[in-house]
């Protein structure tokens, strides 16, 4: 009976010392929704290049920068901002509902870790735009993006980690085959956020 009691003191113990390390108040409808914005996006971004009045890929292949290029660097910013958004809010319920605090130590400690990769990819995405390296955009914001995770995957869930993975793997992909870049762009911040967000779900929230 005492060693029973004993097991299960370690075990709370434990659990409460891996909350104080790792942020735990990430949902899975966080990832859901930011597949859901980048499949928007990604549909409309490939309007705008292939079938609008303008055919943006023609006056790329120009080297001239064009209004309607900025309309999808706009497009980008708008679904990371939605996904952000989203995440920090149902992020903040999901907190509110288990009595945790949404800024706490392990989650400054996860944003910084995620930003920092983040940053220096998005620094660097700007440099290929304006150099005219446009075929690398798509598999340049893959790759860092999975850096990224895969940082952050030490300060969370560690399935996160994964997803990051999956990322750099979709990412590189789209550096040997540049021509579909849009393509796997969908894949890799539209599909395998709503596959990590499924499964996400069920193995953590269904079962609570």
């Amino acid at each position: 009976m005492n060693q029973a009691k004993s097991l299960d003191d370690l075990a709370q113990i434990r659990a409460i010392m891996e909350r104080s390390k790792k942020f735990l108040s990430l949902s899975p409808w966080a990832a859901i929704m930011a597949g859901v914005y980048a499949l928007l996006g990604a549909g409309w971004a490939y309007w705008e290049i292939y079938y609008a009045p303008v055919v943006i890929y023609d006056q790329l292949q120009t080297g001239r920068i064009v209004p309607s290029v900025y309309g999808l660097l706009l497009m980008a910013a708008l679904v990371f901002v939605l996904a952000a958004g989203t995440g920090l809010w149902v992020s903040y319920r999901k907190a509110q509902r288990a009595g945790q605090s949404l800024w706490s130590k392990a989650a400054i400690r996860l944003v910084i870790n995620f930003a920092l990769p983040l940053l220096a990819g998005g620094i660097f995405v700007l440099v290929l735009f304006y150099r005219g390296y446009y075929s690398l955009l798509a598999a340049s914001t893959l790759v860092f993006y999975g850096l990224a995770l895969l940082n952050a995957g030490n300060f969370t869930f560690s399935d996160i980690r994964s997803l990051g993975i999956s990322e750099i793997i979709v990412g590189l992909l789209a550096a040997i085959f540049p021509g579909k870049g849009l393509f796997f762009w969908a894949i890799g911040f539209g599909l395998l956020h709503i596959v990590y967000g499924i499964l996400m779900y069920r193995k953590y929230e269904r079962k609570a």
